[in-house]
């Protein structure tokens, strides 16, 4: 009798009946699979102290057909029990329920004089699991220059196998009721032991992403890259695939994909290795190429944890656990089983490093990072300022994905509701920023404008329903309510500013309503990724496309695949820039403003537009110190054009400094 017979459906009795039908006279199971899965999956339907209470009640009363006490049934008890244990000793060793229920039943064998029965049952001599239940806590100590140290004193094979120790600590200690809990819940909450796993590996991707910004000079970072590509394929020898992901994790992220100068510093042997490694766990085909390796590979290996979790998100979505209210779906338990019984005998393998232990808590006070990637990406801007001059990387993947995110959770749909009401708005700001005679139609020479802060939009006829020649607000609004599908991936993200406020130390102006940003500090928000800027009351009517999602999607067709935020534009901060506004709207000849500065000088702003040869020109700006020295004073011109490169004494190219400054 085995899952067959029970089809696809069964009761929790008639599963337990079945497994213990299974055992022979010799207490060997006709076939493991479904005791060994009943009793890995039977905590997601019920706590092991309650299977053990069924088995308890079920002992003492067993009878045969004739009425007659069954001796042969109260043995096959005792061999599921035994097999329960042999399997699982870790349940007997946590679980004291479980220990006080095994205990009770040795007593009733005992009674009714069953003395093999309890050799069976017994559990004295199982080894304590109790380093299962203590996760550490490491209190927030000053290790400066500590994780330096390390990472020049280690060769890549060292820091791989203390890397791949600490990993498989970790990995050992998360039970079969860690992984449910997550599956269930999607998320972290009172789950300690598989928060501290992902805690090690997001600690591993930014402790990478510091070694390489704590050196200097482009041709260093090069170097810890390159040692860190070394070791990522000593991470792929000793087949810890989930460090290995952390690092290639670390050195795709975008505060280290933007180093630009840094990259081109790396040699065609090292690219070439870097690309293998993130071909390799790729999230193409559903990681095929790393599910095919992790597949092939024997013995002691770590997987993707994510990955793994991800799948069985997946089966629990799809899979209801109970059919007609009382009976378990025997699909799901061994679509389930399949993943979980890989993890937890994984969990026992055994491996052959011998670390130093005075390195490994070295290593896990540098791993203990408490930076955020904001103050990460801030010391990736301060070592390569943002340049559009700059070679392209070639560790920056074309297909940005961020394999980080694993332990968010099941990502919900975007809500229909909330979809149609930004479009509302969109529509609404549209003909509030570029319907100029208030008509309630956008001409073809309006669209133009508008397509060019829009870069998804379709053709002007596309739009123009009636093909009148104009587009009226219920076109566009249809337009948008028909391709609201797309809507998320192709006009949500690109809407979506990253503002924060800021201080202002030059004239700068409202990307929205074109006017100047007043006030001594905190004259306005400035988006971190593209550079708008816009009054706080304008933040919320901003029609502009964050351009950092059009440049950054432009590379390329391979989705090769591991994280890399969007390709930033370069942020043109040392520029005058004005907005442009046509002539017939606003003069700008011969207007100017005095701005006061944080000292006591005072600066003046004259704008003016040029003429070439009787046409309109670019828009210039001319600004001096008014209260300076006659001998200091002197005129500076300032273009709406990408300022040139300033080569310092060693003949380097570098940005003029940065004229504003953030607020926190």
């Amino acid at each position: 009798m085995g899952s067959n017979t029970l089809g696809k459906a069964a009761t929790l009795d008639e599963l337990l009946n079945t497994c213990i039908e299974m055992f022979d006279d010799k207490g060997n199971p006709c076939s493991s699979h479904l005791p060994r899965t009943f009793l890995l999956m039977h905590r997601w339907y019920l706590p092991s102290t309650e299977l053990a209470g069924k088995l308890l009640s079920t002992y003492p009363f067993t009878k045969d057909a004739d009425g007659e006490n069954c001796n042969e049934f109260r043995l096959k008890i005792c061999y599921f029990m035994r097999y329960w244990i042999l399997e699982f000793p870790a349940e007997f060793n946590l679980d004291l329920g479980l220990i006080r229920l095994t205990e009770e039943f040795q007593e009733v064998a005992s009674q009714l004089g069953y003395e093999d029965h309890i050799h069976l049952i017994d559990i004295s001599s199982i080894p304590s699991y109790d380093w299962m239940r203590r996760v550490t806590q490491r209190k927030k100590i000053s290790k400066k220059g500590k994780a330096c140290l390390l990472f020049d004193h280690l060769e890549p094979i060292e820091l791989a196998e203390h890397l791949t120790f600490l990993e498989h600590k970790s990995f050992r200690r998360i039970s079969f009721t860690d992984y449910q809990s997550y599956v269930i819940h999607g998320c972290l909450e009172n789950n300690p032991t598989l928060e501290r796993s992902i805690a090690l590996f997001n600690g591993i991707s930014k402790w990478v992403q510091l070694m390489v910004l704590s050196k200097p000079t482009p041709q260093q970072r090069a170097e810890v890259i390159t040692k860190f590509i070394n070791v990522a394929q000593k991470l792929l020898q000793l087949q810890n695939f989930n460090t290995l992901m952390a690092v290639v994790g670390g050195l795709s992220h975008s505060s280290i994909s933007r180093l630009k100068e840094t990259h081109s510093h790396l040699s065609s042997e090292v690219t070439k290795d870097w690309n293998e490694m993130t071909e390799l766990v790729s999230s193409n085909g559903n990681y095929c190429n790393y599910r095919k390796t992790f597949a092939d590979c024997v013995g002691f290996k770590i997987p993707i944890l994510g990955v793994h979790l991800k799948d069985l998100i997946a089966v629990h979505v799809i899979f209801p656990d109970w059919i007609d209210e009382n009976k378990v779906n025997i699909v799901k338990m061994q679509q389930l089983s399949i993943t979980l019984s890989e993890l937890v005998s994984l969990q026992t393998a055994s491996h052959h490093l011998e670390p130093n232990l005075d390195l490994i808590n070295l290593l896990t006070l540098s791993l203990d990072l408490y930076h955020t990637e904001d103050d990460i990406y801030k010391l990736s801007l301060v070592l390569e300022p943002r340049n559009s001059k700059s070679p392209t990387s070639p560790t920056t993947p074309n297909k940005p994905v961020v394999p980080l995110e694993w332990a968010s959770g099941v990502i919900p749909k975007p809500d229909p509701t909330v979809i149609n009401k930004h479009i509302r708005k969109l529509v609404d700001s549209v003909f509030r920023n570029y319907d100029h005679d208030h008509d309630g139609y956008i001409s073809q020479e309006d669209f133009e404008s508008i397509a060019a802060n829009f870069p998804f939009l379709d053709s002007f006829c596309v739009l123009d329903k009636d093909q009148d020649g104009l587009i009226s607000k219920e076109e566009m609004m249809a337009y948008f309510l028909r391709a609201k599908s797309q809507f998320q991936c192709k006009m949500g993200p690109g809407f979506i500013h990253n503002f924060q406020e800021m201080t202002y130390l030059k004239p700068t102006f409202c990307e929205h309503c074109a006017g100047f940003l007043w006030g001594i500090i905190k004259q306005g928000y400035k988006c971190k990724d593209c550079g708008a800027n816009c009054h706080k009351q304008c933040r919320d009517l901003l029609v502009l496309a964050c351009r950092k999602f059009s440049r950054g999607t432009s590379v390329g067709s391979n989705h090769g695949s591991l994280p890399s935020s969007p390709s930033l534009p370069p942020v043109q901060d040392e520029v005058f820039e004005f907005p442009s506004v046509a002539a017939e709207h606003q003069d700008l000849d011969g207007r100017a403003i005095t701005l006061v500065t944080g000292s006591s000088r005072k600066i003046s702003v004259r704008l003016q537009r040029s003429q070439f040869y009787g046409k309109a020109g670019k828009n210039k700006g001319f600004a001096k110190w008014e209260n300076e020295k006659p001998s200091m004073q002197a005129d500076v011109e300032l273009e709406a054009e990408a300022p040139q490169d300033i080569q310092d004494h060693n003949g380097r190219e570098t940005l003029p400094e940065t004229q504003e400054s953030e607020v926190s």
